[in-house]
């Protein structure tokens, strides 16, 4: 049974110990946080007092404001207990690239918490995936004082510059991006525009000061529309048969789905799940099969260099556009 610990147990955190709770083949040995009491299991003030009490601990996430992720994830690795790291992997890439090290040097598994990854609707259009060419993200949430140490960009966007990068897998050759403090210090609200090596062109919009929520994902390849809701979990597909009997159809008159239109539209089917549980588990198993989990450090890494580059474009067009 693979001994389990909490770093941080803020509203993330809590999520972290419901779910190790609930898995069979785990215990939740060990929770750290200063503020937090809990009746069934030892909770300590800090790492420190937690690798002296001798509680043996195989692997912990690691859920503390991202300022202390590699602080935190450090201590651990040393220690020698596996690491899943909530986004962003961490502060500045000086910091993630020590994190890294310490992984190798210790040969210790370190999962970077890009949840959506996880997401159902995200599992099942990957089959699918062929040249992607474009893309449209939307990811807009009301504001919360949750997760203000980070900007929109670090909080929200990265998400789904994760997926975007991994889709692609390609380099980026041009960003373009415009950010905006709204009611807090830190940008609340931008907009970027991401070019790739091979031709791929992503736009993406992030928010947390909208009116509702939206967690949508659209992509454009030959011959294929594919639209991703990650909230409801769905993936609707529209193949382009013939182009020239779509055409003639519209002209027509006829309806996106009448059979003279050259055109199908589907939804593919997803097995419905909490990604943060799917997230987790395919942690346990990285750290059980020493196999390399499916969000590496790396990758964690890559999602943590776009997200600051854009953040130093969006400083730029501030700059330019004498909004400092």
């Amino acid at each position: 049974m693979l001994q389990i610990a909490v770093i941080g147990a803020g509203v993330f955190g809590k999520n972290h110990i419901r779910i190790y709770r609930e898995l069979p083949g785990v215990h939740l040995a060990a929770v750290v946080d200063p503020a937090v009491t809990l009746e069934d299991t030892p909770v300590f003030a800090s790492v420190d007092e937690l690798l002296a009490s001798g509680i043996p601990i195989d692997c912990a996430s690691v859920c503390v404001p991202t300022v202390a992720h590699a602080q935190v994830a450090s201590q651990l690795l040393r220690a020698g207990i596996d690491c899943l790291i909530e986004k962003p992997f961490a502060a500045s890439l000086a910091e993630a690239d020590q994190v890294l090290a310490l992984a190798g040097q210790y040969g210790r598994i370190v999962q970077i918490g890009h949840l959506e990854r996880f997401n159902p609707a995200v599992t099942a259009t990957m089959p699918i995936l062929t040249k992607p060419m474009f893309f449209e993200s939307h990811r807009l949430s009301v504001f919360t004082p949750r997760s203000l140490d980070v900007d929109v960009v670090l909080d929200l966007m990265i998400h789904d510059l994760d997926i975007v990068l991994t889709m692609v897998n390609a380099p980026v050759t041009e960003v373009r991006a415009v950010g905006l403090p709204v009611l807090s210090p830190k940008v609340d609200i931008a907009n970027v525009r991401l070019e790739f090596a091979t031709g791929c062109v992503a736009n993406f919009t992030a928010s947390r000061v909208s009116t509702e929520r939206v967690r949508k994902l659209r992509y454009f390849q030959p011959r294929q529309y594919v639209s991703l809701d990650f909230a409801r979990q769905d993936l609707l597909v529209i193949d382009v048969a013939d182009p020239a009997a779509a055409i003639a159809a519209f002209t027509q008159g006829a309806g996106l789905q009448h059979p003279s239109a050259g055109l199908s539209l589907r939804k593919l089917p997803v097995e419905n799940g909490e990604p943060l549980k799917l997230e987790i588990e395919s942690f346990l198993t990285s750290v059980q099969t020493r196999q390399e989990p499916r969000v590496t450090g790396q990758q964690g890494r890559a999602a943590l260099e776009l997200a600051l580059e854009i953040n130093q474009m969006i400083a730029q067009h501030a700059e330019r556009a004498g909004l400092l």
